[in-house]
């Protein structure tokens, strides 16, 4: 069983519509952040508040900078691709300009962006899109070591810790892989497997095809998908986490995050000791020696002096290594990780 493999020409064009706020924009910022060196600008409709820090282009000024692939750069929830941005994705296959998404909605699906492409020479790249016959979990223990993000709710952090601790792993020479579990990731690294567009009873199997056994020494990183707190996402969540069978976990928090986002009910996030036990409890079902190897949290609404008094006082509190992935790395994790991990 293949894991899905995809090529994107660069140059990039980031299309974000008009997403409201960073959070439905998080494929695109994602791309922006990890790869920068291939994106050349973005585009975006004249009410979207959003901007990466890339140049503002036009359909044009793309053709023109010589961009070959537009990256559907949102992730509104339901995955769907409103009516009203379809239009520009026409004009945009229309100029010749290949097209990738990781919606739930197809692209292939949208017959008139299927004859601009058509006429245009352009492709359409459907990111989100699992592989045939995946597998039934097995829940047979697979060689190798293995480390899932886990989060209090969605969108924070998940794919930009596990990108950072795997950059770390690699600093040091320890052999590892990034394993992307979402559309940003499989975009980034150029291969991957979707889970949370897989079939429910097939999930746990996916997470095995993604992170097959391996050598002793081998780390895979798995990015992280949803929350088990979250009455939206958590089935994708535990699915991953018995199919990953991870030798250890990482905490995802956001800061600024008290409650579960985008839900109608009231739903507080507890305490982290108690979502790292309820977290802990599951995965030893499957693996008895899981352990946390600490909690990545996204500061990024402080300064610099309320986020180290914040990790500070939350890394006394938990006894695990707290840092902000991007703003002070993964190192202390990692030094955790690889002196615990049995």
């Amino acid at each position: 069983m293949q894991i899905n493999k995809i090529s994107l020409d660069t140059p990039y064009l980031i299309y974000l519509g008009d997403v409201p706020d960073m959070h439905h924009a998080k494929t695109g910022a994602g791309i922006a952040y990890w790869r920068p060196e291939h994106c050349a600008g973005q585009l975006r409709l004249p009410e979207c508040p959003i901007d990466l820090g890339l140049p503002d282009m036009t359909v044009q000024d793309a053709v023109d900078a010589g961009v070959r692939t537009v990256i559907v750069g949102v992730a509104p929830m339901g995955g769907q691709i409103p009516g009203k941005w379809i239009p520009q994705l026409i004009e945009l296959a229309s100029a010749g300009l290949n097209i990738a998404a990781g919606l739930h909605t197809r692209l292939s699906d949208i017959a008139d962006l299927v004859v601009a492409a058509n006429k245009s020479g352009a492709e359409l790249i459907d990111v989100r899109v699992p592989p045939a016959g995946l597998p039934v979990g097995s829940g047979r223990p697979r060689s190798g070591k293995r480390v899932l993000m886990i989060g209090t709710d969605c969108a924070v952090g998940k794919k930009y810790s596990a990108l950072a601790l795997h950059r770390e792993l690699e600093r040091r020479d320890i052999k590892a892989t990034f394993r992307a579990t979402g559309q940003t990731g499989i975009m980034i690294a150029g291969e991957g497997l979707p889970i949370d567009a897989v079939v429910a009873d097939f999930i746990s199997g996916a997470a095995e095809v993604l992170s097959p056994d391996n050598d002793d020494d081998h780390w895979d990183v798995i990015e992280g998908q949803g929350s088990l707190l979250n009455p939206s996402y958590s089935g994708v969540s535990l699915g991953l986490l018995h199919g990953s069978q991870p030798d250890a976990i990482v905490l995802c928090h956001d800061a600024e995050r008290l409650a579960i986002d985008g839900t109608t009910g009231d739903y507080p996030i507890p305490e982290l000791d108690e979502v790292i036990d309820d977290a802990l409890r599951m995965a030893r079902r499957m693996r008895t020696r899981c352990f946390c190897a600490g909690v990545s949290v996204n500061t990024s609404s402080m300064g610099d002096f309320d986020r180290d008094n914040y990790l500070s006082r939350l890394q006394n509190e938990l006894g695990l290594p707290c840092v902000d992935a991007v703003a002070t790395g993964m190192t202390p994790i990692a030094n955790f990780l690889l002196k615990y991990a049995s």
